[in-house]
């Protein structure tokens, strides 16, 4: 018999600088604040207030300018302007450390941990700047998903026999028992969007395909929940899957990748997190998707210093 070929791997992408690296190119407060220059004004130092190109370095105060277009007195900023560096006490070799560790951990990394990784001051001061770090992973130039893609929704949060007694609802049904809705939405091959909804009626989740998916897809794959009942007439090439009748795929239909995602989030939640908060989800679905969308990017790190 011929033997069968194993499928091809796909190669594991390394990042383009270890953490011994990146903490000896970023050791001083200047080579971050040189990193970050260029990043942002790659073409020259901008006002960050009225965009003009003509701004004069302040001699005496290094990686400060001033632009006298939007004020006759002079508008004085400087490199971390406008970031969530500014009006912070934490040095930027820190701030460096905690996001690049956040960028190479694929389940995530909480501020316990990493408060213990760079020794900062307080557990306090770990999470303030993670939850900044999350803030800023937010995607703000965001095209609508192409190709195949898949819709779905989940559960967050606990279970309610898990909980203490005092805390249990006895209710029926995961709305009831103090779950929190996500929807999301995943191109194969390509990128993930995700946000919390608070009800799952189908104008909630026809808006939100129509508002991240493409019409011009050529696979709009669902499951069998009612409330994609109407995609078809958005036009939308609509194809679903009955996971009630033990149905997964059929042909090129499935929501098999968007279930590894939820796998992903949910694994690193409660192996990394162990509980996240309803007020501060959509901060956490900030950073998965972010490393998602970045898991091909050998330098994930300069991606998200560039998003600050």
């Amino acid at each position: 018999m011929e033997k069968q070929k194993k499928p091809p791997q796909t190669p594991t992408v390394k990042p383009r600088y270890t953490l011994a690296e990146t903490m000896a190119q970023f050791s001083t407060e200047d080579a971050c604040k040189a990193f970050i220059r260029d990043l942002r004004w790659p073409n020259g130092v901008v006002c960050p207030r009225c965009k003009d190109t003509h701004v004069h370095e302040v001699t005496k105060k290094p990686f400060h300018w001033q632009c006298r277009k939007c004020n006759k007195n002079g508008y004085r900023f400087s490199v971390i302007t406008g970031t969530i560096f500014e009006n912070t006490k934490y040095p930027l070799v820190t701030w460096f450390q905690v996001a690049y560790l956040m960028c190479q951990s694929k389940k995530g990394m909480s501020a316990l941990q990493i408060h213990r990784q760079i020794g900062s001051g307080s557990y306090e001061t770990a999470w303030y700047m993670c939850t900044r770090i999350r803030a800023a992973m937010k995607n703000e130039t965001f095209e609508k998903l192409i190709g195949e893609v898949e819709a779905d929704e989940t559960w967050i949060g606990g279970k309610d026999r898990n909980k203490h007694w005092n805390k249990r609802s006895h209710a029926q049904g995961p709305h009831l028992s103090g779950k929190t809705m996500v929807i999301g939405a995943i191109s194969r091959k390509g990128n993930v969007v995700c946000q919390m909804i608070e009800e799952a009626g189908f104008k909630t989740l026809e808006n939100f395909v129509t508002e991240t998916v493409s019409k011009k897809v050529t696979l709009m794959a669902t499951d069998e929940n009612f409330g994609y009942r109407h995609l078809g007439a958005h036009g939308f090439v609509h194809q679903t899957v009955n996971h009630g009748k033990a149905q997964y795929v059929v042909g090129s239909t499935h929501t098999n990748t968007i279930e590894g995602f939820w796998s992903l989030l949910k694994r690193g939640i409660v192996g990394s997190y162990h509980k996240v908060s309803k007020d501060y989800l959509p901060l956490y679905l900030n950073e998965f998707t972010f490393r998602y969308n970045h898991r091909n990017d050998p330098d994930i790190f300069r991606a998200l210093i560039s998003s600050v």
